[in-house]
Order: C-alpha cells, then sequence, then structure tokens
C-alpha cells in the first residue's frame, strides 16, 4: 500500500509540475509558439478573410509599373505629383494619404537644376527666368494647402531629426498611453513647405511580427514625449474634419482592469471607436487581393479615372511597381504593395470588422489550460489510455473549435496552440509516467515469474498484471507431479554439496522441459516437481503440452543419465541411473494466489490435483515412467498413449481409466491399423472377463509386438492375474483394481 501511495503522489507530483511550468512559461512566451499561434490566426484568414467591399470609402491611387511607363521613371517630379493631388482634390476626396515621404527638395526643380549646369551653358538671361521660376516643391506646397492632404513620416530610433509636431490634439482618460505605445527617437519627415501646409501628418511605421508578416498595424505611436497617429488614422481624422484624438486606457472610466496596466483600450476618431490591442495596435482583417480597390495613378493623371472614383473617399497614395521595393507579406498573400496594410487597416474600421485579441484572452486561455490540465490529470490515474487519449483530444477539440468559431462569429483572436501544447504536455507527461510504472511491475512480474513461467507467457503475464489478484478461480487445468524412484539410496553415498548439485542438474533440465511446452512450475519438494497447464494464462492446448512436456522430460532425463554414467566410470564410482515417475491428469481445478495479503503463492488446490499426484505414485506399480488420466488422453488428440488399467486409487471411490504415454510410439500395422493396440484391447477385454488363459495369451503378443518399455507393465499384470485366478474377484468384478498405496 505504501509503493502505491508513493507511485500516486508521485504521479501527481510530476502532471501537476508539469502543467504549471505550461503556465508559468506563457509568461515568456517563447518565440516558437508565438510564431505557431500567428500560424493559427493567418489559417484562420486565410479560410474566411475578409469580404471586399467596393462600396467602402477607401481607394489606393497606385503608381504602378503602366504609370512609370507613360508618366516616367521614378521620381516624378513634384509638379506631377502636384497636378495628380489638385485632381484628386478637384474630383471630391475626402483625404490624400501619402505612403510616400519627401525629405529633400525635389531635385528636378529649376533651381536645382541650375546649380547642376556649368555657368557659361547658359545665357544670363536665360539663367536668370529659370533661377525666378517657382521650384516643384513651392507648387506641391501651394496645392497641397488647398487639398485635405496627409503627409507621411517614419519614426525611427536611427534618424538623426526630431520629429516635428502632430497636427492633431490628444486627450486620455486611465494610464498614460506613451508607456504601452512603440516608441521611437527621432523621424524621418518632409521638407517643411510641404510639411507645413499639410491637412495630417501620419506615420508610415509598420511593426511586424518576427516572421515579418504584418498583421497589426499601430493605430498610435510614440516620439519624444508626443503621440503620433498613423497614415489611417490620420486619414480618419482629416476625412472627418476632427481635431482631436481620444484615447482610453486602463483605468479609465468603465475599465475593468483590476488593478493592472493592461494598455491601451480603444480610439475615437471623430465619430469612430476603434478597439486595440494594449499596445494601441489594430488586428486587420484582411481581405484577397482584389484589384477593385487600386486606380492607377497615370488614369487621373490623364483623365481617364471615372468620375464617382474617388468622390468622398479617401485615398491613399503609393506604390505597386516591383522595383520601389514598398512589397510586404501578410496573413492572406505576399508580394502585397505596403500602402495596401493602411487601406485594408482603414476598411476594417470602416465596417467594424477589425479582429480583437481581448485583454481577458490571457487569462481565459490559462484558466482553460488548468481546468483541462486538471481534469486530465485526474482521469489519466483511474482511466485505460485509449480513454485517456479520447479525452485528451476532446479537450483539444474543443480548444481549437471554440478558438475557430471565436474568430468566425466574433472576430475574437482566442490562442487554441498554448492550451494545446500545455495539455499535450500533460498528457505525455502523465501516460510516460504510468508507462514506467506499468514497466516497473511487469519487470516486477516477469523476475518473480521467470523461474516459473515459459518465456512467452512471463511476457504476456506482464501485460496482463492484472490477473494478479489475492484469490482464486475454477479452471480446467491439467496438472503433473514428477518424482525420482528410489532418490534415498541414490543418496545415501553423496555429501550435501554432491547431493544439492545432483538434485539442480536434475531439476534444471526438467524445469526446461516444462517450461518450453507453456507449463508453469508450481513448487519444488525435495526432488519432485509440481507443475500445471491453463493458468495464469490461457492454453487452449493444455493436455497436449503436458504430454509432450513429460515426453521431453524423458528424453532429457536420458542425457543426464549418460553424462552421470561417463563421470562416474571416469571418477571408479559405481552409477545409478535417475528413474522419475510422471503422473499427469486434466479435470476442474481451483487455481489463484493461496494465502494471505501479506504472503501468498500463485497455486493449485482441488481433487484433480490430487488424483495426478496419485497416478505419479502409481507408476511404480505398473513399470511405466508415465501415466495420465482419461480426460488428459482424450483431450490431448495423437499423442502416443496405451491404457493400462481401471483403477480407484487411494482415498477416491470412483474408478480412473488410467493411460501410460508411450514416448516410443507404436508401432503401425497392416493396411494402417495398429495391430498392437487391437491385441493389447483383446487382452484387457479378456482380463476383465476373467478369462486368465486368454489374457496370458495376449499378454505374450503383446510382449512381442509392443513398444519394450512396456515389457515391466506387462510382466506385472500377469503376476497379477496368477494372484486373481488362485484366488478369484468374484461374478460382478468389472476389472476395477484397487491401489492400496499412494
Amino acid at each position: 500500500m505504501r509503493g502505491k501511495r508513493f507511485k500516486n503522489l508521485g504521479y501527481y507530483v510530476l502532471t501537476l509540475a508539469v502543467l504549471l511550468a505550461a503556465l508559468a512559461l506563457r509568461s515568456v512566451d517563447p518565440a516558437p509558439i508565438a510564431n505557431l499561434r500567428h500560424a493559427t490566426f493567418d489559417t484562420y484568414q486565410r479560410i474566411a478573410p475578409r469580404v471586399y467591399d467596393a462600396n467602402l470609402p477607401v481607394r489606393i491611387i497606385d503608381i504602378d509599373e503602366a504609370s512609370l511607363q507613360r508618366m516616367g521613371q521614378w521620381p516624378w517630379p513634384r509638379s506631377l505629383i502636384a497636378v495628380l493631388v489638385d485632381k484628386l482634390t478637384k474630383a471630391g476626396a475626402a483625404a490624400i494619404a501619402f505612403d510616400i515621404v519627401f525629405p529633400e527638395p525635389d531635385r528636378l526643380s529649376p533651381r536645382e537644376l541650375l546649380q547642376s549646369i556649368p555657368d557659361d551653358a547658359l545665357p544670363e538671361a536665360v539663367r536668370g527666368a529659370l533661377n525666378e521660376l517657382p521650384s516643384n516643391d513651392e507648387i506641391f506646397a501651394e496645392v497641397a494647402a488647398r487639398a485635405p492632404l496627409v503627409a507621411g513620416l517614419v519614426l525611427s530610433d536611427r534618424a538623426v531629426n526630431p520629429a516635428p509636431p502632430p497636427r492633431a490634439g490628444f486627450v486620455h482618460g486611465g494610464d498614460d498611453p506613451l508607456q504601452f505605445l512603440s516608441t521611437y527617437g527621432g523621424a524621418v519627415g518632409n521638407i517643411e513647405v510641404l510639411q507645413n501646409n499639410a491637412a495630417g501628418l501620419g506615420a508610415l511605421n509598420w511593426v511586424p511580427e518576427n516572421d515579418q508578416i504584418i498583421r497589426r498595424v499601430p493605430l498610435i505611436l510614440g516620439s519624444e514625449g508626443r503621440i503620433y497617429p498613423s497614415l489611417s488614422a490620420e486619414a480618419l481624422r482629416v476625412a472627418q474634419g476632427a481635431s482631436t484624438y481620444v484615447i482610453k486606457s486602463s483605468g479609465a472610466s468603465g475599465e475593468l482592469s483590476f488593478g493592472e496596466q493592461i494598455g491601451v483600450v480603444a480610439v475615437k476618431i471623430g465619430g469612430i471607436v476603434i478597439p486595440t490591442d494594449g499596445n494601441g495596435h489594430v488586428w486587420v482583417h484582411f481581405t484577397e487581393p482584389t484589384q477593385e480597390r487600386y486606380i492607377p495613378a497615370w488614369k487621373v493623371l490623364k483623365n481617364e479615372m471615372p468620375d464617382d472614383a474617388v468622390a468622398g473617399r479617401i485615398v491613399f497614395i503609393g506604390t505597386s511597381a516591383a522595383g520601389l521595393f514598398d512589397l510586404q507579406t501578410t496573413p492572406v498573400a505576399s508580394g502585397v504593395p505596403g500602402v495596401e496594410s493602411h487601406a485594408q487597416a482603414l476598411e476594417s474600421m470602416f465596417v467594424g470588422a477589425l479582429l480583437i485579441r481581448p485583454d481577458y484572452a490571457l487569462g481565459l486561455e490559462l484558466v482553460y489550460l488548468l481546468c483541462a490540465g486538471l481534469l486530465l490529470i485526474g482521469l489519466m490515474r483511474w482511466l485505460a489510455v485509449r480513454w485517456c487519449l479520447v479525452a485528451c483530444l476532446a479537450c483539444l477539440v474543443a480548444v481549437n473549435a471554440g478558438s475557430w468559431f471565436a474568430f468566425k462569429d466574433a472576430k475574437l483572436l482566442l490562442d487554441p496552440v498554448y492550451p494545446s501544447i500545455g495539455l499535450v504536455a500533460v498528457f505525455v507527461a502523465g501516460e510516460l509516467n504510468l508507462f514506467f510504472q506499468t514497466e516497473g511491475e511487469r519487470r516486477f512480474i516477469q523476475g518473480a515469474f521467470s523461474r516459473y513461467l515459459s518465456p512467452d507467457l512471463v511476457e504476456r503475464l506482464g501485460a496482463q498484471h492484472d490477473a494478479l489478484e489475492l484469490g482464486g478461480e475454477i479452471r480446467h487445468m491439467t496438472l503433473m507431479f514428477c518424482d525420482v524412484r528410489g532418490f534415498t539410496q541414490i543418496s545415501e553415498n553423496l555429501s550435501a554439496g554432491e547431493l544439492t548439485s545432483l538434485i539442480n542438474r536434475f531439476l534444471t533440465p526438467m524445469t526446461d522441459a516444462i517450461l518450453e511446452h507453456r507449463g508453469t512450475i508450481d513448487k519444488y519438494m525435495g526432488d519432485a516437481i509440481m507443475a500445471f497447464w491453463n493458468a495464469p494464462l490461457d492454453d487452449p492446448s493444455h493436455a497436449e503440452n503436458a504430454c509432450h512436456a513429460a515426453f521431453d522430460m524423458m528424453v532429457r532425463l536420458d542425457v543426464l543419465n549418460e553424462n552421470l554414467r561417463q563421470e562416474a566410470e571416469a571418477a571408479g564410482k559405481p552409477f545409478k541411473p535417475i528413474r522419475i515417475g510422471i503422473g499427469v491428469n486434466t479435470g476442474e481445478t481451483c487455481v489463484g494466489n493461496m494465502g494471505s495479503s501479506h504472503r501468498f503463492d500463485y497455486s493449485v488446490i482441488g481433487d484433480n490435483v490430487n488424483v495426478a499426484s496419485r497416478l505419479e505414485g502409481q507408476t511404480k506399480a505398473y513399470g511405466v515412467t508415465a501415466i495420465a488420466g482419461e480426460a488428459t488422453v482424450r483431450e490431448a488428440g495423437d499423442v502416443a498413449s496405451v491404457e493400462l488399467d481401471l483403477i480407484r486409487v487411494k482415498g477416491k471411490d470412483q474408478a480412473e481409466r488410467i493411460f501410460t504415454l508411450v514416448r516410443e510410439g507404436l508401432p503401425p500395422g497392416d493396411g494402417g491399423e495398429n495391430a498392437f493396440l487391437e491385441v493389447h484391447t483383446a487382452m484387457l477385454s479378456a482380463y476383465r472377463g476373467q478369462d486368465w488363459a486368454g489374457a496370458r495369451e495376449k499378454i505374450a503378443a503383446c510382449k512381442a509386438a509392443g513398444p519394450a518399455e512396456l515389457k515391466g507393465y506387462y510382466d506385472i499384470l500377469a503376476q497379477r492375474i496368477d494372484t486373481l485366478e488362485a484366488s478369484p474377484p468374484g461374478a460382478d468384478w468389472d476389472g476395477t483394481f484397487d491401489a492400496i498405496s499412494k
């Protein structure tokens, strides 16, 4: 009991430790597991991407390959870009957001070009006229002042210039949002004349995961103690004519954070409230790539754009040209123009289709892992492994199905990966622990039974160790007793050491013969062996196997006697061969662990056990080596046997028909008939019919035709006939012989 309690304690300590380690490891969030989580969310998006709605007020003006071919190589003169902005403004664009930064003066402006032309290359009048022309940047800035233009900037720690002041105000409720945002030390901005005339200023930054896939877009960022909006957020503000962002953080009115700083919760832009994660990012629900949201820039410049293409819409100006290197990877596609991330983020905001990783998600995932893990730990200790596997799979299906339906129906991102990995770890740890415990029990059983059972039976019993319980069962079995004849005379001239060596040399081959024929050693009693078949595991051929074991024992005894004879002759000592008697019987027997809860033996008891012992004792009386009961011979099939007698053993009221097992086999007769058995059967019939003369005649014929090993039996039977003839048994005698010895 102490051992069992110790095993239970070890199991619970191990599995609970694995479960707690899994819960603690989540705070570290290792990169491989984070990648698996993101890959799962990506799979959801590929299975159920957001359906593109062409009526959404968002378009992309694409500086594509066709536009470069028609309008010239990049960079275009900013006077041409000014024309593009002017046409969009006149077409009714609500906001024009550039996914492009203009940090330096346009080198194609007249003044800039003059600096690259030698002074004597142009007449002074021409040079003066060109110098008086406005620069392309001034033209662009003048157009920008009349347009709802949002200039872009890139926040960076490597930038040497500070970020220009934001164009909008920020107010917040709750914790200061700056402590949660992605922050940078400087910025790459636009030339001053353009920046001063822009209606808005938005950051182009995107924050990919460590696999460089864009899943989240920052809505607000920080630099030098100030908050900056993203390009999509600023475009939305300008389009609505709003002047201020309202940021809601943990601790704000209506937010339950239970004293924890969970970060930014939502940002209000004009009349739209946008939920964010704690860092002020939004998870974008991407659509599959579509050309419907794109308008080539050349169509705008060539006046080939439909009249209502941009009216009332927010337009982003960016590039899909491969040579300009602004291609990114999203969960649903690779090689996506970078400007599309801003456009898709804004589309998701408009339709309320942003994916949400709620602030309670991690707590919910950990609680599920804890509850399911504890359930699994309890089940594994008491249920079979196949049912525990079913339970584990059910928990995995539940968390993965819950995650999928949360995404599909509510746009929630709940992680199924970490709870699944934690549950699998608990399951594997628990089952391995139980496996090693079972393996230890199996090795114990194998060690305990390896000297009593055949190796294949030990292996099977190790796999079914629950068969070893205190108590017995009634089974149909075959029993064997084997004893050495005249062992006292053999041992009287041997020392204790020599006697021990002789017994071991005798018992070893006898035991091997029994085990090799699937028998079980019950016990050794000095020079005697008790064995049985068909327990503890089933053996449908138990009677046949027992008979073949008896034959094998006789053969091995001959080998042992020959070795002993040679040793005796070499030592100049007399040789006394070992002779054995074997009794085999088949019938119902009680088998099991007999004894007390402190000590017990796996043994058999019952009347058929006693009969087997009596049959072994009768081998001396009949002059044979092995005697088997009628049930054994009947169930053994084609085993060579000869009926000896109808006997009533001592202690029994009913007569038992007994047979001897003939190791040499029976001589065949003509035409396939066994002439010897016919004569032998006729002899027994004459004997039981008190035809003494006929019986003697048949005995002489049997000795002539039968196996040599039966000659002693016929001599003994002839002596018995002489006795019965001198003192007849009476007319009602049925041929039964009453044994007077065990």
